[in-house]
């Protein structure tokens, strides 16, 4: 009863702020980019990944599953939607390894045997239990990196406390099978999106700061996430590439000493979430190794932003040039169409984007 009270106020609150997602037309992306329905109507959505043979997953929290969106005829549309695993605890993060599929539920992460044939996960397997819960952030990212270890985010149970389990604002490294626990990075309030540089393999996540500290403070930011660095939560924050200590939250000087600063600061409560590195060929050469990511929208500011798509120039493994915008039109004037969410390298080339209540497909036809 409990479980199903949490999902049906999760669901509400996933679509607050908007109704339906802009129509495509409503939306703006640079010359030959297009962006087009792929599917909708089977719940809130949150991240996706890619199964063995090039069907997308993606995972709807609010109704406790993970779905498949087949495209059988490869006309940019999904064909049906195929419950791939449900009766899940807010399912967030999904990634394969070995050809098994890993959820990331609130409270833990579960391995399922999967059938491509059949789109359907069975004999699930507990592999992290006893993730703490819920709390003031209750979504679970995961990533395997190229040595293989599994990588699990978890965010603060508060806007700015001290935590009691230390798997609280940090990311946490395991191996495949849930043994080895390390902590792999501290201090990152919310890491919500994880993903490893295709060539480097190094990791790179979004981060949500903390709120009630005024419009523009502090940046949200994108970084590249070091093995052994302190992010500087709860007791600093970066502002113009210098660690500010956080007097709100009695931060302390000697910790903020110790801080790794990220590598790109944002506007402050853009809240960014999903991030996929494009390793296609079908857009343009001055695209391709760009870093998507997504911004779902402030609510902690006087004047909204966020609601859209921005992409980060690469080169050589680094980027390479300011952030700029991709796709926008979510908002408009006072009104919110939809706010992105997720972000996924598909196998066909395109650039797949989940939002409240949408998933688009974005492709590249030269005019």
């Amino acid at each position: 009863m409990a479980r199903a009270l949490t999902a049906a106020l999760l669901a509400a609150l996933l679509v607050a702020g908007g109704a339906r997602a802009a129509p495509e037309s409503r939306l703006t992306l640079p010359s030959g980019f297009r962006i087009e329905e792929f599917a909708s109507g089977f719940g809130p959505t949150r991240f996706m990944t890619i199964d063995p043979t090039g069907t997308l997953l993606v995972s709807t929290p609010g109704r406790g599953r993970v779905v498949a969106l087949p495209d059988r005829n490869r006309d940019g549309r999904a064909d049906t939607v195929v419950t791939v695993a449900e009766g899940l605890e807010l399912p967030h993060g999904l990634a394969f390894k070995d050809g098994q599929l890993y959820v990331a539920e609130t409270g833990r992460v579960r391995r399922f045997r999967y059938d491509p044939a059949t789109l359907k996960a069975s004999d699930p397997t507990v592999v992290v239990p006893n993730l703490p819960p819920g709390g003031g952030h209750w979504t679970r990212t995961i990533a395997f990196g190229r040595d293989g270890r599994l990588h699990v985010s978890v965010g603060s149970s508060c806007n700015v406390c001290t935590e009691r389990d230390p798997r609280r604002a940090a990311i946490t490294r395991y191996n495949a099978d849930g043994s080895g626990e390390a902590r792999f990075a501290t201090g990152l309030r919310n890491a919500v999106g994880l993903a490893f540089h295709p060539e480097t393999g190094e990791l790179w996540a979004t981060v949500n700061e903390r709120d009630w500290r005024g419009d523009d403070l502090p940046p949200d930011y994108i970084t590249e996430v070091k093995d052994g660095a302190f992010y500087g939560w709860p007791d600093c924050f970066a502002v113009g590439g210098r660690a500010v200590v956080d007097r709100g939250a009695n931060g302390s000087a000697e910790r903020c000493g110790r801080m790794t600063l990220p590598t790109i600061e944002i506007q402050g409560h853009s809240a960014p979430l999903g991030l996929a590195f494009y390793t296609g060929a079908e857009f343009p050469p001055a695209y391709r190794g760009s870093l998507f990511v997504a911004y779902h929208g402030s609510w902690n500011r006087s004047v909204p932003t966020g609601y859209k798509v921005v992409r980060v120039p690469f080169k050589g493994g680094r980027p390479s040039g300011p952030v700029e915008d991709f796709a926008t039109g979510w908002r408009e004037g006072g009104s919110v169409r939809g706010r992105p969410v997720g972000l996924q390298m598909g196998a066909d080339g395109a650039l797949y984007l989940s939002t409240d209540d949408t998933i688009y497909r974005i492709s590249y036809r030269a005019s």
